[in-house]
C-alpha cells in the first residue's frame, strides 16, 4: 500500500527531510498496520526535522514520535478497526515513525486508544502531555498535595509545561508557572497557574541552598533553572526533570539533596513499561479538561509539518499542536 511519508535520509552529520510516497512493504519492522488519523508535533520533532540536535540514530527514517489511528491489518491483541494510540518507543530515533499516512508497528508497543479521547485529541496531548502526566504522577507518588503544596512549572508556556499546569491546577495544587514569554501571562492564568513568573524571578543567585518556595517541580529545561529549582525545594519535595531545552549541565551541590532529602526523579517516555504507560494515558482521559485541551491546542495540516517545527524551536508556538493526516 503507497502512503506518503516525511522521511530523513543522509547520515548523522548531514542529512535532508523532505516527503515522499513509499509502500508500507518498505517498513523496517511491524505487524500491524495503522491509518494514521493525526499524530502530534514535539520539541524532538521540532530537533529532528531541523536537524538541530542528533535525535536520529537510524537513516533512512520516518519522522514523528506519536500518533493516532486505526488499526488496518492486524495481529496480536488488536482487530481491524481497533483505535489505537503508539508514542515514544524509538520512534523518529531508532525505529520508523508516526508521520506518514500509514505505518506498520509493531503490536508490543501500540496500545488502545484511552476510552473518552479522540484520535485528535489524543495526538493534541502527544508524547508532550503524555510525559506531562508521567511528571505529576512521579509528584502525587512521592506524597505531595493538592491543596497544601506549591509546584514550579518551568517552560510553563511549552508543551510538557501548558499540560502540566492545566493537570495540577485541576488537581488542586497552587501552581506557579515559570515562563521567559511575559506576554503568555493571561494564557497560563487561564490553565489554572496562580503565579506567573519570568526566569529571573527564581534566581538563587548561585547558592546551592536558598529559600524554600515550593514542594515539588515540574522542570523541562534543566541547565541553571533546574539548579535554581532544586536551591528553593522544600524539605523533602521532589523535582521530576524531564527536559534540557535550557541545556544538560547541571551547576549544583549535594547539599539539598542531604540537608533537606530533596528528590530528583528523571522522567523518561520513551521506553515506559506498557503498565505504567495505560495508566498515564487513562489517567490523561479522566482527569484533563477537554475545554482546556482544546483552549491550548490547535490542529494544522500534514504538510505545515516542516514550518511547524522551525516555529517550535524559535518559541513562536503555546501548548500543543497536532497535524491531521
Amino acid at each position: 500500500m503507497k502512503t506518503k511519508a516525511l522521511i530523513a535520509r543522509g547520515d548523522a552529520k548531514s542529512y535532508g527531510v523532505a516527503f515522499e510516497t513509499i509502500d508500507t512493504a518498505d517498513w523496517p519492522e511491524g505487524d500491524v498496520t495503522i491509518r494514521v488519523s493525526h499524530s502530534g508535533v514535539n520539541y524532538k520533532d521540532g530537533l529532528a526535522m531541523t536537524g538541530r540536535a542528533p535525535i536520529i540514530r537510524s537513516f533512512p527514517i520516518v519522522l514523528g514520535i506519536d500518533l493516532a489511528g486505526e488499526v488496518v491489518e492486524a495481529a496480536g491483541r488488536f482487530k481491524t478497526g481497533d483505535k489505537v494510540i503508539v508514542n515514544g518507543w524509538g520512534l523518529s530515533e531508532t525505529r520508523w515513525g508516526a508521520y506518514s499516512e500509514l505505518v506498520r508497528m509493531p503490536a508490543s508497543i501500540v496500545q488502545p486508544l484511552p476510552v473518552g479521547l479522540t484520535g485528535e485529541q489524543a495526538a493534541q496531548i502527544g508524547t508532550a502531555g503524555y510525559t506531562a502526566m508521567l511528571c505529576v504522577m512521579a509528584l502525587t507518588g512521592h506524597g505531595l498535595q493538592p491543596g497544601r503544596d506549591a509546584v514550579l512549572v518551568t517552560g510553563a508556556s511549552g508543551g510538557v509545561g501548558s499540560v502540566a499546569v492545566s493537570l495540577l491546577a485541576r488537581a488542586g495544587f497552587h501552581v506557579i508557572a515559570l515562563s521567559g514569554r511575559a506576554e503568555q501571562e493571561g494564557f497560563l492564568r487561564d490553565l489554572g497557574a496562580a503565579e506567573v513568573l519570568g526566569r529571573d524571578a527564581i534566581s538563587a543567585g548561585g547558592r546551592p541552598m536558598a529559600k524554600e518556595r515550593w514542594a515539588g517541580v515540574v522542570d523541562v529545561v534543566g541547565g541553571q533553572v533546574l539548579a535554581d529549582a532544586i536551591a528553593q525545594c522544600r524539605y523533602d519535595g521532589i523535582i521530576a526533570a524531564c527536559g534540557m531545552a535550557g541545556g544538560g549541565g547541571l551547576q549544583s551541590t549535594v547539599y539539598p539533596f542531604i540537608l533537606r532529602g530533596v528528590t530528583l526523579r528523571g522522567v523518561d517516555s520513551v521506553n515506559v513499561p506498557m503498565a505504567r504507560r495505560e495508566t498515564a494515558w487513562e489517567t490523561l482521559a479522566r482527569d484533563l479538561d477537554p475545554a482546556l485541551l482544546a483552549a491550548l491546542s490547535v490542529t494544522r495540516s500534514f504538510g505545515d509539518l516542516p514550518q511547524i517545527g522551525l516555529d517550535l524551536l524559535e518559541g513562536r508556538l503555546k501548548g500543543r499542536v497536532a497535524v491531521a493526516l
